[in-house]
């Protein structure tokens, strides 16, 4: 609905451009041109366009878009999206070259799409189909850049890991089998980045990671005095939904889970205080803790939220509220940025 939600979208990130009025900005995008992206894909170019040529973004005169538009390349299409904006301000800035292995320096305003396969300038991967069987055609994968800003050299990762297909399987065990799959999906981007092809720097990892907060964990706690009822299909006796009801007060029911619905009657929970009480449900960052370090989670989960604009503060009820979308870092690069301002 890029009529509704894009001029909200840009208000909403000029606003921050100007709060923070950074030097060096990166934007990175998944699912670029929508889920419909046969029929979105051309409203990306608007969006680009407003992007680069707007007066709020008039001191960023340097830019570089990389947009995976190939959707017709089965083997490589990964929807992501990846913008990168520097200030005038900004002296001495390069951009490595993967075939060449050399820095380049930054200059102008330069957009690469369709083919990023034959950009030198970054890598982009999709992961391979095996990684997730269950999705015939998926678009996870990743694109990384790697810059220098005068002498400090550093790697910034764009990714999409895959998604919980069923709430039903993810409520099974714990770790959840999608837990598993995302694991070795993110296994496979670090050690990508840190083999011995390149000089190894710092690195940021950052975009749609689809981290779940442990759904069995979160539903025993939510749902701790509820009684829980079965219901199956009856020509192949499947599990297709569960309800949790109050053991008293009327036996109200308190949760309803599906395959693609969660309906928890109170989602206050999830929104009061930025939801820090389910942040320890939170786990699939603690198997990467000696390769990766995040910055204290400071707002509420970020997705799955209304999808309609005018109830913005909403989550649809098919999926467990979770923070999805991060920022991480390699210990190096933290080391960089807690570093004395002074410095």
């Amino acid at each position: 609905q890029p009529e509704n939600l894009q001029k909200n979208w840009l208000r909403e990130f000029y606003q921050v451009v100007h709060a923070h009025k950074p030097h060096f900005m990166a934007l990175h995008c998944q699912e670029f041109g929508g889920k419909n992206y046969e029929a979105s894909m051309s409203h990306v170019d608007k969006f680009v366009k407003e992007l680069l040529s707007s007066d709020a973004m008039k001191d960023y005169n340097r830019a570089r878009v990389y947009l995976d538009e190939n959707y017709k390349s089965q083997e490589h299409f990964t929807a992501l999206g990846s913008f990168y904006f520097l200030h005038e301000s900004l002296k001495n800035i390069y951009q490595f070259d993967f075939k060449a292995k050399k820095y380049k320096k930054v200059t102008g305003k330069e957009i690469y799409s369709d083919t990023l396969e034959s950009t030198p300038m970054l890598e982009k991967e999709k992961f391979p189909q095996d990684y997730f069987p269950e999705c015939k055609w998926s678009r996870k994968g990743f694109i990384r850049t790697r810059w220098c800003i005068t002498d400090c050299a550093f790697d910034l990762v764009n990714i999409h890991l895959f998604h919980d297909a069923s709430n039903l399987i993810a409520w099974e065990t714990s770790p959840s089998v999608y837990s598993g799959i995302r694991h070795k999906a993110l296994g496979y981007v670090l050690d990508r980045i840190i083999d011995q092809r390149f000089e190894k720097v710092s690195y940021f990892v950052f975009g749609d990671f689809n981290f779940r907060l442990d759904a069995k964990a979160v539903v025993e706690t939510l749902c701790a005095k509820a009684t829980m009822q079965t219901i199956r299909a009856a020509d192949t006796n499947e599990v297709v939904k569960l309800i949790f009801r109050e053991s008293d007060n009327d036996r109200k029911v308190m949760l309803q889970l599906e395959k693609k619905l969660f309906d928890y009657f109170n989602q206050d929970v999830f929104r009061d205080n930025n939801g820090t009480a389910l942040l320890e449900f939170d786990r699939e960052l603690s198997v990467f803790k000696d390769r990766l370090y995040e910055l204290d989670i400071s707002f509420p989960p970020s997705y799955p939220y209304s999808e309609d604009s005018s109830q913005g503060k909403q989550y649809m009820n098919t999926r467990c509220p979770a923070w999805c979308d991060r920022i991480l870092m390699s210990h190096s690069a933290k080391e960089l940025i807690l570093k004395v301002s002074t410095d």
